[in-house]
């Protein structure tokens, strides 16, 4: 099964900040590289085009702001290492607006991260990633999207790099 995903993509210095991260930590735990992005919407496939969605929805919008939480870790393999933001009204708004302009409304819970690495590690080892990363900025805009078709369950490199 695949499912439809809506992502915000960072601005630039932290577009490339986050991609040299994300490909340091892919080179040292053979993880794979996957754009920095924070996933906005996600549901199953409908009959919907993707493209069009996402045109509409943020046909009047403009830049994104989200301030840093910290960074974490988690068991699921697409949060392994994490970037957590503060929540945001504006993008929570942005959420519903996808869920809303999307065939099939699935239920989302919107928690704006950006993932550093994918990767099944042991709890030390994730805690020892979260403890290393070092940010240069308290905030980080959002000035793009996408629409990405992946599988539901992403498990392995193989289903990333899909």
């Amino acid at each position: 099964m695949h499912i439809l995903t809506y992502w915000l993509i960072p601005a630039e210095p932290a577009r490339s900040h986050f991609a040299s991260v994300i490909s340091d930590l892919a080179a040292r735990f053979d993880a794979p590289i996957f754009e920095p992005h924070t996933t906005v919407y996600a549901t199953a496939m409908g009959n919907e085009d993707g493209a069009a969605v996402l045109e509409q929805v943020v046909a009047d919008c403009r830049t994104y702001s989200l301030r840093l939480s910290g960074v974490g870790y988690s068991d699921e393999f697409t949060k392994t290492a994490f970037v957590q933001f503060h929540p945001s009204k504006a993008l929570s708004r942005l959420s519903a607006n996808f869920r809303e302009a999307s065939s099939i409304k699935d239920e989302y819970k919107f928690n704006p991260h950006l993932s550093l690495i994918y990767k099944t590690l042991p709890p030390e080892r994730k805690a020892e990633i979260a403890n290393s990363v070092r940010l240069p900025f308290e905030e980080v805009i959002f000035d793009s999207a996408q629409a990405v078709i992946s599988q539901a369950n992403i498990k392995s490199r193989e289903d990333v790099e899909a």
